[in-house]
Order: C-alpha cells, then structure tokens, then sequence
C-alpha cells in the first residue's frame, strides 16, 4: 500500500471520527477538488428526517426519494425511510432489531410486532415499517398517504445511496386551517435550529415538530423571542423526544403572550432531533417553516415569486447588539435598492417584522441582507402571500446555505415548478439535470449562466416522456456562490395553491486533504 492511499484512508477515518460519514471511495475530481485542491469523496453514510405531514383528515400526502448519481460511490447500499413513532419509544430490547431491519430494507419487512411497552400501552404497530426506499441512484421514488394517519418518517441510506441522498414531503390540504399545499424538504439531525417567523397570534396554529433518530431519548429547550425580546414560557425547557419518536408542539401552549411574530430557538442539550415548523393560518393558509441557515452577517433568502402580493420579513439577532440590515433585492437585472426600505434596524434578542408590499413587482427576486461589515449575526425568513384578498395562500421562505457544489429538490412536475437561482456576489455557471420520473421518462440536462447580483427563473428541463414526478439536481460549475429555490404551484379553487423549499448543499461529498497535510484540523 502506498503513502498516498495511506494517507486518503487516514483523511477518511478522522472525517468519520468527527461525522461518522465518510467513505473510503474513489476520489471524484469534479469542481469542489478544483476549487479546493483537495480530493473528495462520497459520504458513505447519512440520515433523513420527515415531519409528520398533517393532523387534517383531508390531507394527502406525497413522499419521495432520491439519490442522484455520484461517481466513485460504493456499487452496494440502501436508502429506507420507516415511520417513527408518535409519542411513544420502542423498548430498548427492540433496538437491534429495528437496526436490522433498516438494513434489510430491500426487502420491505420490518420485521416489527404489535408488543406492549413497559406502561402497558399497545406500541404504534406502523412504527418502524418501511415507507419509500430506493432501488437505484438516479430515480426517485414515491409513496402516497391519505388523512391525519401519514407518519413522520426517520431514515438512513448508506453505500451508493448515500450521497446527496434527498426526501420531500407534500401535502395538499383542501379546506380548514392552513389549507394549500406544504411542502418541507426531510432534513438531517442537529443539535441548534433558529426560526424567525413563526407565531403564537390566535390567528395562527404553529407546530414545531421534534423527530428523534436515536436509540435513546433526546432532551430539548425551547426559546421564544418576540418583539420585546424573550418570552416567559411555562414548559419550554427539558422537553423529551422519546426514541425513533415524532413529538409535535404546539407554540401558543408554551407561552400566555400572543405575538403575530415570534422567533423560535430549539437547543438540544441531550442527544439530536430534526426540527420543522409548520404554521397554519385560518386565512391564508399555510406551509412549513424550515430553519433558517445559521446566523450570519450576511444572508440570502432566494426565489421570492414574482407573483407575490405581499412579502413580510421577519428577522433576529442573538445576543445585545442592535444592527441595521441592508436590504437588498437581487432582480434579473441586478441589485436593486427598495425603495423606503434601505435599510432595517434590528435590536438585540428582539424579534423585528417588516412588511416590503409586493416587492418583487412581476419580476423574479431574492432578498440580500447585510450588517455593517459583516459584523453583527442575523437569522431571518420572509412570509409571501400570493393571490387576491379573499383567496390567498402563504408560503414561507427562510435564509438558505449556498449550493457549494450541488443540491436536490424533488416531486417536481411538468406544470407548476418555477427554480429559481441568484448569484449575489459573482457570476455562476450552473449545471441543472431532470431526472427520470418516479413512472417513467429519460433525465436531461440544461446549463445555464447566472450573473452576478441576479436572480434568474430559470427555464429547467422536464424528462423526456415524463411520467409522474421529477426530481432537479442544481450543480454548481463555476464561480459563485449561489443560491437557489423552487416553487411548486397548482390553483384549487381559485386560490393560488403553491410552497417554496430553498436548496442547501446536499454536502454529499467531503474532502480529504492532500498528501501530508496536518489533519488535526479534522479533529476540531
């Protein structure tokens, strides 16, 4: 064995040592090792998280899957997701076997029982049985589920399935609190979650929804913060999230104070959980609120419709210095000052909402924020509202990571899909592939130029002989960074149905240093 595979292997083993995915594999040479000068290699190992879609008997559900294509993958692994539990954890004897029957997932037997638990409650019989699971990278998979029944879902893909492995769940809901259509991208475990934009208003009924992956239970705290700063909660602190366990709450239970604008903080001080807000409106309907990237001086929330009728930024900063925000709006001809709206002032630990109108004006647009060089960390999301008073609906679209090399979003169709791709600080080529639908059709590929300062609706491809849904992968060619969304819209009614999911990174792959490198660093 030589010094340079010596050297891989010891890369790989400290990366997974410190995230438990890395993957011995053959290094890919694509853009991130051409920018990096490092190699990189696939993830071997990682997870997903679904929220339970809806407490509605009137909701229907689609969960899809999907891994693109990666070289130098492993040519073996799986991908499942498998419901969790609600509210109730499997015995701890159990555990070894649900552990083998997510590795056995092919075969689509959980291998799970109707048992009782150690209070003598009947166990959730779905618990643990397999929903979606892939049979080959490059296709994805769909699963549908009727009513207040679909399940929260934890999963895990390991081998070829691995990297850049993506899971989305839509639902339509067709009257009631919070109709429309949400949509929320399954996200990785974490430990830390902010969400500017939810809201403990009578108006509203927000859920954050805790899933838990582990074997053994995982305690959170949860902070609200509204427009005077934190709010005084009864049972915000120690929460549990039983294990392989889905755990709803509902905010306005947390606090007596009614706020239409509240900034939630979710830190987990045992154990990780995978964290969502699903805010419902009697309204003006409703959708999911992901988190917002960490707190930064400098932020982008990409794709804002350029339909929308009314678009509400909700921002926070952390600790007690105030900032005032630059505001920016990066159009198809570039950065652009709102007028009356140059700049926003934000206080210390107080949640600051501004209404912008329709910004957007019929034009594709994304927000650009700054604090004064840099300086001061912000989290932020913005609420957009489209159609007509009377027949609105409202999605929500959070401060989102850069695509650094490529990024999914799944259950796209023929009609109805709008991406949307910025590039506020440099000009970008960009690599877009449609997959094969989930029943049929041929994947194409379309390249395209974003200029810097812009947002761009881009014109993605659709599969040759589409059949069902589609998944678009984003891959980032040259330059950068950038940022990007889709829109996914239908019309019920005459209410303009319609979600909105960022795409971060899918950071399916990671990077090794070069022969010699110190990989301390790894250790950090």
């Amino acid at each position: 064995m030589n010094r340079t595979t010596l050297s891989l292997i010891a890369g790989a083993t400290a990366l997974a040592a410190v995230t438990g995915f890395a993957a011995v594999s053959t290094p890919d040479t694509g853009p991130a090792e051409q920018r990096t000068g490092a190699a990189t290699l696939p993830v071997e190992r990682t997870g997903l998280l679904c929220p339970q879609p809806s407490a509605s008997d009137l909701a229907e559900t689609t969960y899809t899957s999907f891994t693109p294509v990666t070289e130098g993958s492993d040519d073996k692994g799986t991908a499942v997701l498998r419901a969790a539990a609600r509210q109730s954890a499997p015995d701890e004897d159990d555990n070894g076997e649900d552990e083998k029957a997510a590795e056995d997932g092919e075969s689509g037997e959980s291998g799970d029982k109707e048992e009782k638990d150690e209070k003598g409650a009947e166990k959730d019989s779905g618990a643990g049985k397999p929903v979606l699971q892939l049979r080959e990278p490059g296709r994805p998979v769909a699963a549908e589920a009727d009513g207040a029944d679909a399940p929260a879902l934890v999963g895990i893909a390991e081998g070829r399935f691995a990297s850049g492995w993506t899971a989305q769940q839509t639902t339509e809901v067709t009257a009631g609190t919070g109709r429309g259509l949400q949509g929320v991208a399954c996200s990785t475990a974490d430990t830390q979650f902010w969400f500017p934009g939810a809201s403990t208003d009578d108006s509203r009924t927000d859920y954050l929804h805790l899933t838990n992956p582990d074997d053994a239970a995982a305690v959170v705290d949860i902070e609200l913060y509204g427009k005077d700063g934190e709010l005084e909660t009864t049972v915000g602190e120690g929460i549990t999230v039983k294990p392989r366990s889905a755990e709803p709450v509902l905010l306005s239970t947390l606090t007596a104070e009614k706020q239409t604008d509240v900034t939630v903080h979710v830190v987990v001080r045992s154990g990780r959980v995978g964290a969502a807000v699903q805010a419902l409106d009697d309204e003006l309907g409703g959708d999911w609120l992901s988190a917002s990237a960490d707190p930064s001086g400098s932020l982008v929330l990409p794709g804002i419709p350029k339909d929308a009728t009314a678009v509400r930024l909700v921002a926070f900063t952390p600790g007690d210095a105030d900032v005032d925000l630059k505001v920016q709006l990066a159009s198809p001809s570039g950065l652009i000052t709102p007028a009356g709206n140059e700049t926003l002032h934000v206080k210390g630990s107080m949640t600051a909402a501004f209404d912008l109108g329709d910004l957007t004006r019929g034009e594709a647009g994304s927000l650009v924020l700054t604090a004064p060089d840099r300086s001061v960390p912000v989290v932020a999301a913005v609420r957009v509202l489209r159609g007509k008073e009377g027949k609105q609906e409202s999605a929500f679209i959070p401060a989102a990571r850069p695509v650094e090399t490529r990024a999914t979003v799944l259950d796209n169709t023929a009609e109805g899909t709008t991406l949307s791709v910025t590039a506020p600080e440099g000009d970008a080529e960009i690599r877009v592939t449609a997959s094969a639908g989930t029943k049929g059709g041929t994947p194409r590929t379309k390249t395209y130029s974003i200029k810097r300062g812009t947002t761009q609706d881009v014109d993605a491809p659709v599969p040759t002989g589409l059949k069902g849904s589609y998944a678009l992968t984003v891959e980032l060619r040259t330059g950068g960074p950038v940022h990007a969304s889709r829109t996914l819209a239908a019309t019920e009614g005459g209410v303009p149905f319609f979600t909105v999911q960022p795409l971060p990174d899918d950071r399916g792959m990671v990077a090794v240093p070069d022969v010699g490198e110190d990989l301390s660093v790894l250790q950090r």
